[in-house]
């Protein structure tokens, strides 16, 4: 339950970031990325959709107040983890709706790991990166 809370809750952290307030209403405006896209949807299945201007859980309300601060982005694994422990179905439809999104790319032995990213296009959108990483045209040095 862990690793899904942990792959989880950046989404939902990039939803709330895109969509303050209004990332539990039904609106169906584009999502800027697939990452918010995905965010938003996990967001409003853990905590239900809501009528714009109503009040958000407290978790999620945090979050619009202030997306650094890890004390607010613990609560909302922790938020997020007692709703997945307390609904079995709902834990279900979330690994299902992250499982394609999450995993992890290696090439080569010592490369770099890149996880939870989305490639679209000529766009890469990245959401974790390990190891040694230069970004840029491999004939620009």
């Amino acid at each position: 339950m862990a690793q899904v809370v942990g792959e989880v809750a950046p989404y939902v952290t990039a939803a709330v970031g895109a969509y303050g307030v209004a990332v539990l209403a039904r609106t169906q405006e584009e999502a800027a990325t697939a990452t918010v896209a995905l965010g938003r949807r996990l967001a409003q299945r853990i905590f239900g959709i809501r009528a714009e201007g109503e009040e958000l859980p407290e978790a999620l309300a945090d979050i619009v107040e202030e997306p650094h601060d890890q004390d607010t982005a613990a609560a909302l694994r922790r938020a997020i983890r007692k709703a997945l422990l307390a609904d079995e179905a709902l834990a279900a439809d979330v690994r299902a709706l992250v499982g394609p999104a999450s995993g992890t790319v290696r090439t080569g032995e010592g490369s770099q790991v890149v996880v939870n990213s989305v490639v679209g296009g000529d766009s890469i959108q990245i959401g974790a990166v390990g190891g040694d990483v230069r970004i840029g045209s491999a004939h620009r040095r």
